[in-house]
């Protein structure tokens, strides 16, 4: 049964949502959260299974650690079987017809792994392509999962992912749509530090939105955990941002489209509007 708030009003595309085809989903479905967007009525979903070419591990091999990820017990690797994925996206689209199903991949740190991305690419053809930064390197100059140093300094933890960030928009052309503009910050905030206030790095999301809109790229709304303060919306709206995609960052069925009716509510206050067809970005 469709809840009271999707009642009468349509709902954005997801396009972010994982599938047993990304290490991180051991209760992802790809055909279990088609049946959830046909519950909910969205006019379209896309399935972005994680691209990751990071230090990976099966379970029991090793210890996890911020620089060694430990796969899911699920998966069969720590990089996408694209095949696989490919097939089953295919089964999905003739199961569910009336659901405009679009492929899609998360590429993690694309501008670190150029050649790994261009391979992949150059095979494969995606109709959403997003770009992540889930890592910083350490003082050791080590890749390590970035929000394991907000331990260390929540301030400069921050002010690293932004400049990094800008360095990946800046060298690399491989995505469309930028993922989690602040993502350590949905990590557990440490106790004891100031809490998040995304008016303390006001000049790096404008550099980084600044960058993100002369590229003609898409901003990404991020319901999974906390996400843009409004004012980051009116920022990207200012300094020149197009388009604005929304992401649920489903990693289970139930939570395709989560929040995005406030979502919605947010960008539309911010001044961009669906686009003309129901599957598109929302535009200025």
């Amino acid at each position: 049964m469709l809840p009271p708030e999707f009642v009468d009003r349509p709902l954005p595309p997801d396009n972010h949502v994982h599938t047993e085809w990304s290490w991180d989903a051991s209760t992802g479905s790809m055909e279990g959260s088609c049946r959830r967007a046909m519950e909910l009525g969205l006019p379209s979903i896309a399935f972005t299974d994680h691209a990751d070419f990071t230090d990976w591990a099966f379970p029991g091999q090793a210890d996890e650690t911020p620089a060694l990820r430990v796969v899911d017990e699920h998966s069969h690797g720590g990089f996408l079987d694209v095949q696989g994925y490919m097939d089953c996206l295919e089964r999905c689209r003739d199961m569910f017809p009336d659901l405009t199903i679009l492929s899609g991949v998360e590429l993690g740190e694309p501008h670190l792994f150029d050649t790994q991305v261009d391979s992949m690419l150059s095979s494969w053809s995606f109709d959403r392509v997003l770009g992540s930064l889930h890592s910083l390197t350490d003082d050791e100059g080590v890749l390590v999962y970035a929000p394991t140093l907000l331990k260390k300094d929540t301030v400069s933890t921050m002010r690293r992912y932004f400049a990094a960030t800008l360095k990946m928009i800046e060298t690399t052309d491989s995505f469309a749509v930028l993922a989690h503009i602040d993502y350590p910050m949905r990590a557990p905030w440490p106790p004891d530090a100031k809490p998040y206030d995304a008016l303390d790095y006001e000049e790096e999301y404008r550099a980084v939105l600044r960058a993100l809109a002369r590229s003609g790229r898409a901003l990404e709304v991020n319901t999974s955990g906390p996400w843009p303060a409004h004012q980051v919306i009116g920022w990207w709206y200012e300094e020149g941002g197009q388009a604005v995609s929304f992401g649920s960052d489903a990693h289970e069925p139930g939570e395709v489209a989560q929040r995005f009716m406030d979502a919605a509510a947010l960008v539309e206050s911010c001044g961009f509007r669906p686009g003309r067809r129901p599957t598109d970005f929302w535009r200025r």
